[in-house]
């Protein structure tokens, strides 16, 4: 990829209102993101807006620059070896900033996340089970977080692991990891999403778990909160179809409750290392990651006022599934997915999970 090339990407991504799918609409559309950049200002017009800038190319280059000064990695999702299993997931990220060893992204993932205010014995078991996955030629995947997550990486560090951090990748979070984050940055591979520099921010945790999730062939609960982030690590390995899978703990213990409860749900109940395996082992990962396919826009011209109008009635305050505002209707998929493009790039649509729209707040 020539370096103009990866600056159009970069500006269409931090662009103001494009997210995971709208780049990816907007890269097929269009064939490339300086075609995209191009017609930006036309699309959001027909959302509503017409002051719409593309992101600032001086702010391009300067995160550019501050990533090659890191010895780190722009990481572009058509790049050959972005990794083919979050490559497949909807809400992939165009962009991911790694540095250290790409080579751990070829090994079977297993993610390993878990209470931050771990148990003893709970972080024995995460060190214990990354040790060993690590060794049977495994990478670990985890947060980085206290607890759990630490444990897991430590266990798997002399095998291999990758931290997906919810910061920039030369900012350490929480503070006491800094010289575990540098070591995984060295021996392991270190991710990030956010431009360098980015403080970690509350809405930056989920984004982070999906990127876990997505990674993985399965995903380890050790010791889960009812309502922690781990669960919704959990819960999204779900959705993608990957094995999920906990460690039962005492009932007596408040922070068991939430593995518990996935277990009763339909997780697998793993004990050791190899009940692991025997989950991940069968799965090919060249049917898991099977791409998902390109927007393809159905016709030539774009959505009529008409049309515009009739997928703007469909939707309000509640997130409802795009397959439905199709359905409700009537009209092509491309023009209902143009549509709510336009909508998007005008600042009045809300993507959620699972394909799902609903009017900005």
């Amino acid at each position: 990829m020539e370096p103009d090339h990866r600056a159009a990407k970069l500006q269409l991504l931090r662009t103001p209102n494009i997210g995971p799918v709208s780049y990816r609409q907007l890269i097929a559309r269009f064939g490339s993101a300086a075609a995209a950049l191009e017609a930006l200002p036309m699309l959001a017009a027909r959302g509503g807006r017409r002051d719409f800038r593309p992101a600032d190319p001086r702010r391009i280059e300067r995160e550019l620059a501050a990533i090659a000064k890191l010895g780190a990695r722009a990481l572009f999702v058509d790049d050959p070896d972005y990794p083919a299993l979050l490559r497949a997931t909807e809400s992939a990220p165009p962009m991911l900033i790694v540095r250290g060893h790409m080579e751990l992204l070829d090994r079977p993932m297993v993610a390993i996340v878990g209470a931050r205010n771990a148990s003893a014995a709970a972080c024995r078991v995460a060190r214990g089970l990354a040790q060993q996955l690590a060794g049977e030629g495994a990478t670990i995947v985890s947060g980085l977080a206290r607890g759990i997550d630490t444990a897991a990486h430590v266990g798997a560090l002399q095998g291999g692991t990758i931290a997906v951090i919810a910061s920039g990748i030369d900012v350490a979070y929480p503070p006491e990891n800094a010289a575990l984050q540098e070591k995984i940055a060295t021996d392991g591979l270190l991710i990030a999403e956010q431009p360098p520099g980015t403080e970690p921010l509350a809405r930056h945790f989920p984004s982070r778990n999906r990127i876990i999730a997505g990674l993985s062939l399965g995903t380890v609960v050790v010791e889960a909160a009812p309502k922690s982030g781990s669960l919704i690590t959990a819960r999204i390995a779900a959705e993608l179809g990957r094995e999920v899978m906990g460690v039962p703990g005492s009932p007596l213990d408040p922070r068991a409750q939430g593995c518990n409860l996935l277990i009763r749900e339909g997780a697998t109940l793993i004990q050791n290392a190899a009940d692991v395996l025997e989950q991940i082992r069968p799965i090919d990962p060249r049917a898991v990651a099977q791409p998902l396919s390109s927007y393809e826009p159905g016709r030539a011209d774009d959505a009529s006022d008409t049309e515009r109008e009739a997928v703007l009635d469909l939707l309000g305050p509640t997130a409802v599934p795009v397959d439905e505002v199709i359905r409700l209707s009537g009209l092509p998929s491309a023009v209902v997915q143009t549509a709510l493009l336009e909508l998007e790039l005008a600042g009045r649509l809300e993507r959620h999970a699972g394909g799902r729209v609903s009017l900005a707040a």
